[in-house]
This record gives C-alpha cells, sequence and structure tokens, in this order.
C-alpha cells in the first residue's frame, strides 16, 4: 500500500478547520488521484476542546506548534496561526530546517520574511508554497508560477481585499457613507474590530508584494509598496465617478517601469464598460498582462473558510504530486533588488473634487495653478448642493461652497500633487482636495 502524505496542521480556525473537513469531505477521491493519500497525522491549536467539525481522537495534539513542525512523524507542515513573527515564524522555520513541506495561508509573514523562508526551503530540497496567502480561492500564484511562466509579465493589478470592495459597492448601490456601510461589514463579519489593516490597503499591500516579486523577479517588499486606503471615499466622490462613467475601486498594481517597480495600493476610478469595474461585493480578481497571452482575469471568493481551506488544499496536492519549485519562480538567491520607482513618476489622468469658495475669480485661480503646473483639463463640472437651513425648508443662501469635479489629461503625480498643495495653499478650497488616480484598463 502507498504510504500516506502525512500532515501536521498549525491553526484550526476558519480555514484549518476547514481544511480538515475538506480531506474527510474528498479525502478518497483525492486518494483515487494522487500518488499518495493525504493523511492529518497531527494538529496543534490554542485550545483543545473545541468543536472543529471533525473528529481530532485520531489525530496527535501538540500544544506547541514548533514541536510540531519538527515532528519525525509529518511530510508537511501546514501553518494557518497567522501573523508575521511569533510561533508562525519560528514554526515554519523548524520545519524547513527540518527537510519538511511547508503550505501556509500567511501573507504578513511571507511579506515580510518571504526571501529568507524562500532560501531556506531551497536549501533543503522543499516545497514552500502559499496559493491560499493571496486572493483566497483565486489559484493566482499557481498561475503566475505556472501557466502564466512563457510570458514577461508587463502588469499586474486586481482587487485584493474583499472588505474594501464590499464597502465601495454597497456604499454604490446604496446611496450609504463610508461609516455606516464599514459598521455593517464588521457586523456581518467582514471587517474587523479594528478595520485599519483592510480599509487601510495594507491588506492588499502585503498581497501586492508578493504578486510584485512573481510577477518581476524581485525581491519581497512589502514597506516599498506605496499605500493609500478607501477611509477618505465620500458619497460625493462614488456619485461624480459614476456621472463620468467609473466606478471607485481599491486596486492593487504593479508594473515594471525604466525607473524602477511602480507598486501601489489606492483608490482608483475604473471605466464602468471594464470587466473590473463589475467585480462586486467580497469577491476579488487578479489581472495579468502578459506580452503573448495578453490580458488574463482571474475571479473569484477572495477569503472564506472553505475557499481558503481549498487553495491550501491545492498546494499540499502539488506536493503529493512531488511538485517542488522555487517559491518565487527564480531562485531565492538570483531575486532581483527590489528598486522602487518614485511615486511622483506615475503617469496618468486624475480625478479631483474640489469644495470651492463662492467668490469672484476664484476659478479662474484654480485653473491658473493648474497651468502653471503643465496640468491639462478634460473635464470640469460644478455641483451646488443646496441644504435646507434649519427650520426654514429653505435652500442655503448663495455664497455656499460649490462642488468642483475635474478630471485631468494623462500628467504626473508631481504636477498634480504641486497644483492641489498651491490650491489648499491659497485658500481656494473650504476643505481639503480629494485626489483620486485613473486606472486605464
Amino acid at each position: 500500500m502507498t504510504k500516506p502524505l502525512k500532515l501536521g496542521v498549525a491553526g484550526l480556525g476558519t480555514v484549518g478547520s476547514g481544511l480538515l473537513q475538506l480531506i474527510e469531505t474528498h479525502g478518497e477521491r483525492l486518494a483515487a488521484v494522487l500518488p499518495r493519500p493525504l493523511a492529518v497525522e497531527a494538529v496543534s491549536a490554542r485550545t483543545r476542546g473545541k468543536d472543529r467539525g471533525v473528529c481530532l481522537d485520531r489525530m496527535r495534539w501538540f500544544d506547541d506548534p514548533v514541536a510540531l513542525a519538527s515532528d519525525e512523524g509529518i511530510d508537511v507542515f501546514v501553518e494557518l496561526i497567522g501573523g508575521e513573527d511569533g510561533p508562525a515564524k519560528a514554526s515554519v522555520e523548524a520545519a524547513l530546517g527540518a527537510g519538511k513541506h511547508v503550505v501556509t495561508a500567511n501573507k504578513a509573514l511571507l511579506a515580510k520574511h518571504g526571501v529568507a523562508l524562500a532560501r531556506l526551503a531551497e536549501e533543503h530540497g522543499v516545497a514552500l508554497n502559499f496559493e491560499a496567502a493571496v486572493a483566497g480561492g483565486i489559484p493566482a500564484i499557481k498561475t503566475m508560477r505556472e501557466a502564466f511562466l512563457p510570458n514577461n509579465v508587463a502588469r499586474v493589478y486586481g482587487i485584493l481585499n474583499g472588505t474594501c470592495n464590499y464597502i465601495l459597492t454597497v456604499m454604490e448601490e446604496a446611496g450609504r457613507s463610508f461609516e455606516d456601510v464599514l459598521r455593517e461589514a464588521q457586523e456581518k463579519g467582514y471587517a474587523e474590530a479594528d478595520p485599519t489593516f483592510d480599509v487601510g490597503g495594507f491588506d492588499a499591500g502585503h498581497k501586492l508584494a508578493l504578486m510584485t516579486s512573481l510577477a518581476f523577479g524581485t525581491e519581497v517588499a512589502a514597506d516599498e509598496i506605496h499605500v493609500e486606503g478607501i477611509e477618505s471615499i465620500t458619497q460625493a466622490d462614488i456619485e461624480a465617478a459614476g456621472d463620468l462613467g467609473y466606478r471607485i475601486k481599491l486596486l492593487g498594481v504593479a508594473i515594471e517601469t525604466p525607473s524602477g517597480i511602480e507598486a501601489r495600493v489606492n483608490p482608483t476610478l475604473v471605466p464602468k464598460h471594464s470587466a473590473i469595474a463589475e467585480v462586486s461585493g467580497v469577491t476579488n480578481c487578479v489581472a495579468l498582462e502578459g506580452d503573448f497571452t495578453g490580458p488574463l482575469l482571474l475571479v473569484g471568493p477572495g477569503a472564506g473558510g472553505g475557499p481558503t481551506a481549498a487553495a491550501v488544499a491545492s498546494d499540499i496536492v502539488d506536493v503529493a504530486r512531488g511538485i517542488v519549485l522555487p517559491p518565487f519562480i527564480t531562485a531565492a538567491e538570483r531575486l532581483k533588488p527590489h528598486r522602487r520607482a518614485k511615486i511622483d513618476e506615475h503617469c496618468g489622468a486624475y480625478y479631483l473634487r474640489l469644495s470651492l469658495r463662492d467668490e469672484p475669480g476664484a476659478m479662474a485661480g484654480i485653473a491658473k495653478c493648474m497651468g502653471d503646473e503643465g496640468v491639462s483639463l478634460e473635464s470640469v463640472v460644478q455641483r451646488r448642493e443646496f441644504k435646507a437651513l434649519p427650520g426654514s425648508g429653505k435652500p442655503t443662501a448663495p455664497g455656499a461652497p460649490a462642488t468642483v469635479i475635474m478630471v485631468t489629461h494623462e500628467t504626473t503625480e508631481d504636477a498634480i500633487r504641486k497644483a492641489v498643495a498651491s490650491i489648499d495653499r491659497d485658500e481656494m478650497v473650504t476643505e481639503r482636495p480629494q485626489v483620486i488616480r485613473i486606472e486605464k484598463l
């Protein structure tokens, strides 16, 4: 009888429990098509008595994940603990050092220590697989490491955080504020009690750092990603973008330029007719542009116990088949240093929303600030919001600030920022100008 591939699973939360349930449900079918059947030999978690939906009686229990990682009775260590350091890092290092294959869903760990861990895996001739670390159930990593390998990648981008996509979708569809929809996302479990990591763009930044390395053969450099979140997006922006034929999405984008890698996470106006504009709710997507394949869009669930567990299982299947690849396609010692392009050199069109003082010459002053920096305007739309005065039922008196929406022709980040700083400095507006990039798709 063929020897089973023995798994040690550390972390039995939503994903870990989902993995055990998947193997129990599909174990026989997988055994029929794989060279070796899968067997969960041992597990580790914080609490022992919790119901995980699967009987753990036949599995050895470890209180210490590091001890599990180096145990002689397992072939593959599955790390689902989370966190960039601590037990997750120590256990993965122990497993690789002991010659065990490692499968992980830990984007934070890889974003910080990915190159060092890849080097350790390659030294011991074992796999370090992390399909579930990016975009949940979407096979983004496998596509980049295998199917897309013959291409030279021109650009990689996508919607990499379901929480942000859900918030922006509901803001548009229901006409509700960011704060209101965020509270709902927290109640539904889409957002954490402290949502900063998601809505601030940092979660997407970690995922983009991994994809950037795979796409361009550079070292993982999460601290070199330019990150902006969606906290400043208002209903006024959602409505104005819609009137202009756009939707607002939080995108992660990486492209290789002559001056280095431009990798950024930021709110973006995308054309309504584009495929990515139709990706709504908690759904994620990853887009790849290759010189021979052309554009490819992968869409699917970016999180959740079932989809993420399936992604983890797909990595285990590769190990069972004897597939061991360099974690970042290029051998760790040959990865190029990440050379960051200056964000000021970014070239593209921009959306601006200004709350303009109702004063003679104000619009002329705005035009001069733009002209002084060489920024050409494609369109200008003025909106005046007439709000009822308290208790009067009458609109506000003339003189209230007017909302001015501008779309520029292609220009540089440096020019638009200088123009906006000049507008703000000269007190032509009553609140901080809103600036959002427009992405060509």
